[in-house]
Order: C-alpha cells, then sequence, then structure tokens
C-alpha cells in the first residue's frame, strides 16, 4: 500500500486527508492511502520512516516547513529560492537507499489563485506573519512585481513592522493584505490578525492563506466593508494537485 500524508502540529484543522481519499475514490486507486502525522517536534519526523509505512510522499504544514529542510536530501529550485518547502518526494536510488525531495507547490497555489482577483492597483502588498507560508507569498509577489512589507508581532529585520505601526496613511497605499498567520484557524474562529479594519476600503483585496473556517475573522472584517475576498480553499486544491504531480512524476 503506498502511503501519502500530512507532517505538522496541529492537525486537526486540516482537509488534505479527505480530500485525497475522496480523490483515490474518484479515480479508482485502491493501493494508496493518505494519513495524517501529527508530530509535537521535527525532531520525530525521522522515525516515521520505521513505522512499516511504504511512504512515497509528504505534504509538510505549520510549523515545519522550514525546519524539515535538515532532513532532505534535495531541494527544487523554487523550494531552494523560498527556503520552505511543503511537498516531499521520496524515492530510492540504485544502491535502494531513501532519498527525499522537497518541493514548494504553496508557490503554485497561491500564484495562480492570486492573480485571477489582481487589480491594476494591487501594486503594494502587507504580509501578516513570517513563516514558511510567508516566505512562498513574498516569493509570488516578487515574481509579480508587487512590493510588500512584513508585518509581524515581533519585527526583527528590515522590512518588517509591528501591527501597531499599521495606520491609515499605510492601509492607503497597501492594498493587498494576505494573512499567512494560523490566527483565525479552527478551531480558534473568533481570532483574527489584529489590523485596524476600519481603515478597509471596497478598494482592499483580503486573501487569508486559511481555508477552515471557510470565512475567517479577518475575511469577515473585510468584507463587511467592501473589501474582495479570498480564502485559501482554491490554493489548497491547486498545491495539492500539483504535490500529487510530482509525487507520481517519473525523473
Amino acid at each position: 500500500m503506498r502511503t501519502f500524508g500530512l507532517i505538522g502540529y496541529p492537525l486537526e484543522h486540516s482537509f488534505s486527508a479527505r480530500y485525497f481519499a475522496k480523490k483515490f475514490e474518484q479515480l479508482g486507486i485502491t493501493d494508496a492511502q493518505y494519513l495524517n502525522f501529527p508530530i509535537e517536534n521535527i525532531e520525530l519526523f525521522p522515525a516515521l520512516f520505521e513505522k512499516g509505512f511504504n511512504i512515497c510522499g509528504l505534504n509538510v504544514t505549520i510549523p515545519y516547513k522550514e525546519a524539515v529542510i535538515q532532513y532532505l536530501h534535495e531541494l527544487s529550485d523554487t523550494a531552494k529560492a523560498i527556503g520552505a518547502v511543503n511537498t516531499i518526494k521520496i524515492s530510492t536510488d540504485t544502491q535502494g537507499n531513501r532519498l527525499l525531495k522537497g518541493y514548494n507547490t504553496d508557490e503554485y497555489g497561491f500564484r495562480l489563485s492570486l492573480l485571477e482577483y489582481l487589480k491594476p492597483y494591487h501594486t503594494k502588498a502587507l504580509i501578516l506573519g513570517t513563516g514558511g507560508a510567508a516566505k512562498a507569498v513574498e516569493y509570488v509577489l516578487k515574481i509579480t512585481g508587487i512590493s510588500y512589507l512584513y508585518v509581524s508581532r515581533n519585527p526583527k529585520h528590515n522590512g518588517q513592522i509591528g501591527y501597531n505601526a499599521l495606520s491609515k496613511a499605510l492601509l492607503d497605499e497597501y492594498l493587498l493584505i494576505i494573512n499567512t498567520t494560523p490566527v483565525g484557524m479552527y478551531p480558534h474562529v473568533d481570532e483574527a490578525p489584529p489590523i485596524p479594519y476600519e481603515f478597509i476600503t471596497d478598494r482592499h483585496l483580503l486573501y487569508d492563506l486559511i481555508y477552515n473556517p471557510e470565512c475567517t475573522q479577518f475575511l469577515s472584517q473585510g468584507a463587511k466593508r467592501g473589501a474582495t475576498i479570498v480564502n485559501g480553499n482554491k490554493m489548497l486544491v491547486l498545491q495539492a494537485e500539483k504535490a500529487w504531480e510530482i509525487w507520481n512524476s517519473i525523473e
């Protein structure tokens, strides 16, 4: 039985297992399964391969998209440029040694799902959060020609500001706001990133990488003020399909 799965912690929010179970059923695939592997520490990652599963591919979610890289043998060019991995392909070399190659399909999913909503005036973006998902967002903004600022609870570098620095003047200028944090994700559905929502207008585009719940407080607050809102569901589907393509490709 070919095994695919998801590593991260916690995983109660994840739809991946359900998504791939439905995909396998639709395609008549009976020799594959998709499992959640919640690991409390990335140091437990190597032990997954000692549990007797024939693991052929893995997805990676919060908080291990960067930390997992130390266990991989190779990175795709995109994953290397981003510095974060959300997809791992497992194969063997001619001597039977296990080879793990990291990819980033978040970039693909985010890019394709964002482009259809962009307007000519969406030239500057605020990225909420600085984790692995934020790096994929940054990569897409760079190649799309959109300038950006990171917003962090603990800004540490140039190009990062704190939430308390968000003013009306800044939000009038930065009309694309992307939440890459888990704030507002199930089960904490009443939470929202602490931005001044009163300055959101109908020219703003709010994109939340969260897909559970479908409409987070972040998006709900934006919708109340006429903003265009997008959740992470389409990105999830696109990145999952790209991962499936990678796992089944012959290099």
